[in-house]
């Protein structure tokens, strides 16, 4: 029988069509076939189509052949396979498929020789490819690499195109045969070298082989070898280590596979299945039926290191509307998989990544299977190491019947099918973390925190059936710090929501994210975001102090959070401005009318040295956005540093904070007063720090000139505002022209109840 198993990885069943020629060819033109003497879902291992003497024809039939077998293993020989049960290992033999490297080239090398020069004896061949090799072990290799490099399976012999190439002279003229060729073969080679060998008749899980989907063989479909090596038997497959079959194409895939050379008994039993239950090599040997019900595992499933924990027979039936599968492995690998629904043996219809969730970490993988319809599914599993290129290999496949469909919702669709961080993350400097599976949350606010191995940068995107792209946006916000990153999740609507996780390094100089995790989050609270309380619109991927702001040289923040939840509206932020940079702070939001007061009125900035105030007053309920930029104290323009998410629910506003000018922020502080409205006909004590002022004077109705406290180094005074509309607080500095004063704050004086100042 043929080994197809890479044929899914390469879409051998793509549509119904496809699978109606596919089944049709093997249910209908193999039909004959199959009543010559071969199993329904195998390859002839044994019937030579050329016509012969019916003495040849009865030889060749797989009764006989199982019959010879049974007459050839003399007494010995079955004694030896008693006592040497679970012996067979591999590991006994040899440490690593490198230390074959000369035979290996030599053998490859020898046979382009031979094929140049059309050698077809059998024993010239084996002379040939056995030099140099000393022990038992050394000459089986060189046999078996000159097979699977020489030797290409008859596929139009299978599919009754030509005639069947199963004789060891037609083999070696044509460099083509079947599985019982390549076994006859490869025995006959052994014998001109004096290794025992057998030619193994039974059943085999092949390329054409799906769970469920056959009826099942009554005869053998299959053949291989066993050899016997320092006294105990081993296990080979040539035909399969050779390559697979691509039958859409109809052509042999070359694919060396190593796996299939002395594969251990315990591993070999997945897919073959000998007649003569000796031949397992296993201290408990399977039934038939066992045999039929396990979960085939192909070869990169063992050659990965996979063990299954759950289910171990390849049916499974779900349970309210849910059915699990679950590996574990001893290094980081990637996994993928497919669903296709059944409509009788028809695969009709893949099914989107909203039917399972996969979450993988170091150490194991769990899918989660959750069909949104009743019926019968086929579940195909793939994996590659982690961290490589190349395609997902196939590792195992599961028939899955759902009788009623799971009455929660489906799961989100997510294109890289994996939940959870991917297995690069490490490499992208992201440490495990927590965050497996589905999240669930009680309440509709979530933060996660990503720890980090180096400065990192964030994007992420939240997806959510009832939210729109724009929305979406406002219900993230994310902050980036020298170890860790944060996430900060608004939920307005109940149900499962995506979330995409994107990281570069801090000092990379492109804007390329890579994505780093995908995770699932389950909002099941009756609480809700209200959409008016959702994030402003425009923040940028740096909230809070972080990354950025280390870099601008702004250290030792007061609040080392992005989200700032006030007291009755009002807080202030302190930190240090280590580089001496222009700041500047900006208050914006989206709800609600916009006060009757800009909102540069409510936040006020004051610079003491290196020490920094950001003083807010928010103007009633509310989320809002307060930017830092800045620059070079020369600079025209200033550059986005962060941003702050301020929240309030207190209703009441307060009064704003006189309007600043330039001149106010490069250094000075305003002690009193520290509200921008003044009462009018009133006296209002200013004390003000100004640096480097000459004089500073507060404008109204008259110049009232402040004093300068020599000890405090405050300019002090006490002003009437008197009745004009505003008063002005400005200062002359050192090399101003005569006579200028700069404005540096304004206030506004209320009006009196009868409407006059």
């Amino acid at each position: 029988m043929y080994n197809g198993e890479q044929k899914m990885d390469t879409g051998l069943i793509q549509d119904e069509t496809l699978l109606k020629h596919t089944r049709q060819e093997k249910m209908g033109v193999l039909n004959t076939k199959l009543r010559r003497g071969r199993g329904n879902n195998g390859v002839p291992c044994s019937q030579n189509r050329q016509r012969k003497p019916s003495t040849e024809a009865s030889a060749n039939t797989d009764t006989d052949k199982i019959s010879h077998v049974n007459n050839v293993m003399d007494n010995n020989a079955k004694g030896s396979l008693k006592r040497q049960k679970d012996s067979s290992r591999k590991k006994h033999l040899f440490p690593s498929p490198a230390v074959f490297s000369q035979i290996d080239a030599h053998a490859i090398k020898a046979g382009e020789e031979l094929r140049r020069k059309r050698i077809f004896s059998v024993e010239a061949i084996t002379q040939a490819i056995t030099v140099g090799a000393v022990t038992d072990l050394q000459k089986l290799r060189a046999i078996w690499i000159w097979l699977c490099h020489n030797i290409e399976y008859d596929v139009n012999g299978y599919l009754g195109m030509t005639e069947m190439i199963t004789s060891i002279e037609q083999v070696v003229e044509t460099r083509r045969g079947v599985c019982c060729g390549y076994a006859r073969l490869c025995k006959k080679m052994c014998s001109e070298v004096g290794i025992e060998c057998r030619e193994v008749s039974g059943h085999s899980k092949g390329g054409s082989y799906r769970p469920g989907l056959h009826a099942e063989p009554t005869k053998s479909n299959h053949a291989w070898n066993a050899v016997r090596l320092q006294g105990n038997w081993y296990l080979l497959d040539s035909c399969w280590g050779a390559g697979t079959v691509d039958l859409t194409k109809r052509v042999f895939n070359k694919c060396y596979n190593e796996f299939y050379f002395l594969t251990d008994p315990d591993m070999f039993i997945s897919d073959h299945f000998p007649d003569e239950v000796e031949w397992q090599l296993l201290t408990e040997p399977l039934s038939l039926e066992e045999f039929r019900k396990r979960v085939q595992k192909k070869s990169h499933f063992f050659q990965l290191g996979l063990t299954l924990h759950h289910p171990t027979h390849f049916l499974l039936i779900t349970e309210n509307g849910e059915a699990t599968i679950s590996m574990t492995f001893p290094e980081p690998l990637e996994f993928s998989y497919k669903i296709w629904q059944r409509n009788g043996n028809i695969l009709y219809r893949e099914l989107s990544t909203s039917a399972a969730l996969l979450t993988v970490t170091t150490t194991n993988m769990k899918l989660r299977l959750r069909p949104p319809t009743q019926g019968t599914f086929d579940i195909t599993v793939f994996a590659r190491t982690a961290n490589t290129s190349g395609k997902l290999h196939e590792v195992c496949n599961f028939l899955l019947e759902c009788p009623k469909p799971s009455p929660l919702d489906s799961f989100p669709e997510n294109p890289s099918k994996s939940w959870g961080l991917n297995q690069n993350a490490k490499i992208m400097g992201l440490k495990p973390c927590q965050y497996q599976g589905e999240i669930m949350l009680e309440s509709a606010t979530f933060e996660m925190v990503l720890q980090t191995s180096r400065p990192l940068m964030m994007l992420c995107k939240l997806f959510h059936k009832h939210l729109d792209k724009v929305l979406a946006e406002r219900c993230v916000a994310t902050q980036s710090e020298p170890d860790q990153l944060s996430c900060h999740v608004l939920c307005p609507y109940v149900g499962y929501y995506r979330l995409t996780v994107c990281v570069k390094d801090c000092d990379s100089t492109g804007n390329s994210y890579s994505p780093a995790g995908t995770f699932l989050l389950h909002c099941t609270g009756s609480a809700v975001i209200n959409i008016n309380k959702l994030f402003p619109p425009g923040l940028s991927s740096n909230c809070g102090p972080g990354n950025d702001t280390l870099k601008a040289g702004l250290a030792d923040f007061s609040h080392t959070r992005a989200i700032i939840n006030t007291q009755q509206g009002q807080c202030s932020i302190t930190f240090r401005n280590q580089h001496s940079l222009k700041l500047q702070a900006d208050l914006s939001r989206q709800e609600r009318p916009q006060p009757k007061y800009p909102l540069s009125r409510y936040v006020l900035l004051s610079c003491d040295e290196e020490d920094i105030t950001i003083s807010v007053a928010l103007p009633g309920a509310g989320v809002y956005r307060l930017s830092l930029f800045g620059g070079p104290a020369t600079s025209a323009s200033l550059s986005h540093i962060c941003d702050y998410l301020l929240r309030s629910d207190w209703d009441s506003v307060w009064p704003p904070f006189p309007e600043s000018y330039s001149t106010w922020n490069a250094g000075c502080v305003l002690f009193e007063p520290r509200t921008g409205h003044l009462e009018p006909k009133s006296k209002v004590r200013f004390c003000v720090k100004v640096p480097r002022a000459i004089k500073v004077n507060v404008i109204g109705q008259d110049h009232t000139e402040l004093h300068l406290n020599q000890k405090s180094q405050m300019w002090e005074g006490e002003v009437h505002t008197s009745t004009v509309p505003q008063l002005k607080l400005a200062a002359s500095f050192p090399g101003g022209a005569q006579g200028k004063m700069d404005i540096l704050l304004c206030f506004d004086v209320l009006r009196t109840p009868n409407g006059m100042r």
